[in-house]
């Protein structure tokens, strides 16, 4: 692949990306929901809730931090 190849193939993915996230965007709540849910029910599948969990209080950690250093309200 040349230098120009590798540019069109990035801007098709590019193209790519920007349909798959205005498809997003436009999707309905309930499609949303039921894709959440779908996502959960695989997490529970492959059991991963434990390693989910896991790094749950260095999350709340870093949410805390930037709370306190910008300032903003939970």
């Amino acid at each position: 692949m040349d230098r120009e190849e590798a540019r069109q193939f990035k801007a098709r993915w590019r193209l790519v990306n920007e349909y798959t996230a205005e498809e997003a965007r436009a999707a309905p709540a309930a499609l949303k929901l039921r894709q959440l849910s779908v996502m959960c029910e695989a997490a529970r599948g492959f059991n991963w809730g434990d390693a989910l969990r896991a790094g749950e209080e260095e999350v709340r950690e870093r949410w805390r931090r930037l709370r306190e250093t910008y300032h903003a309200r939970a």
